[in-house]
């Protein structure tokens, strides 16, 4: 995972009073937010939510963005029906409630939207965004599916896992750099693992004095100090999609 010494921040930053501009279908045995752009395309991206799940509004900004730049965006629920986490839970008990909900545990639902993106949608290029709980999921997802073209890991790593360094998608390591839950020195050891081990295209870029979460939960416009990294930091996503899909 990453620093079980700190419970997730995913509660720092703003909610986004957002409604989402796609809509929710069932595909399978999940429930999926599909946006999609407005002329036809074969590019797709999923899109991971972080641990308050596939409604919260920010994630759903991001797939809407995602959609206005080109792609189909999909943001199932990976937790299939399971409660996300509430910002007023008991954080004591927060790595037990994780352990319910294990990234490393996804493949049926990975699969099933692939199966729903190429059969239902004609994407032949698929991509990977997440973000903190998407975020390990994403580099999950790009040690296990080749097919995927592209992923960005936002504020996740995969640490428990001695594969974690055989990247088979080409992946873009978006941190922040006063983050208790991906500390810098995690961030300083699996880049230079990556330059070591790493047999395909990967960056990782550090965002000095930003947060956990810093890309989907805040808001540029209430953050002015914040917006040019925040603005940044969703270019540098487009950008790399945009390279490899």
């Amino acid at each position: 995972m990453a620093n079980e010494a700190n419970p997730c921040p995913c509660n720092i930053g703003d909610v986004m009073d957002y409604g989402g501009l796609g809509q929710e279908v069932q595909v399978e045995h999940l429930k999926v937010y599909v946006v999609k752009p407005s002329s036809a395309s074969d590019k797709a991206i999923i899109v991971i939510h972080d641990v308050f799940g596939w409604e919260l509004s920010n994630t759903r900004y991001i797939a809407d963005m995602l959609a206005a730049n080109g792609y189909v965006a999909v943001c199932p629920d990976f937790f299939v029906g399971k409660e996300p986490w509430s910002p007023s839970g008991d954080w004591s008990i927060f790595w037990e409630w994780v352990k319910d909900r294990k990234q490393t545990e996804m493949n049926k639902e990975v699969d099933a939207v692939l199966r729903f993106l190429k059969e239902q949608c004609g994407a032949k290029r698929i991509g990977v965004v997440g973000f903190c709980w998407g975020g390990i999921a994403t580099h999950y997802i790009s040690l296990q599916y080749p097919e995927i073209k592209a992923g960005v890991s936002n504020y996740g790593i995969i640490s428990d896992r001695e594969d974690k360094y055989a990247l088979k998608s080409p992946t873009l390591f978006i941190f922040a750099g006063n983050d208790d839950f991906v500390p810098l020195n995690m961030v300083s050891n699996i880049e230079a693992s990556l330059k070591q081990k790493c047999t395909v295209d990967y960056q990782v870029k550090i965002f000095p004095g930003q947060t956990h979460g810093f890309v989907h939960r805040k808001r540029e416009d209430i953050n002015p100090d914040d917006k040019a990294s925040i603005m940044e930091a969703r270019a540098d996503m487009l950008n790399w999609l945009k390279k490899y899909m």
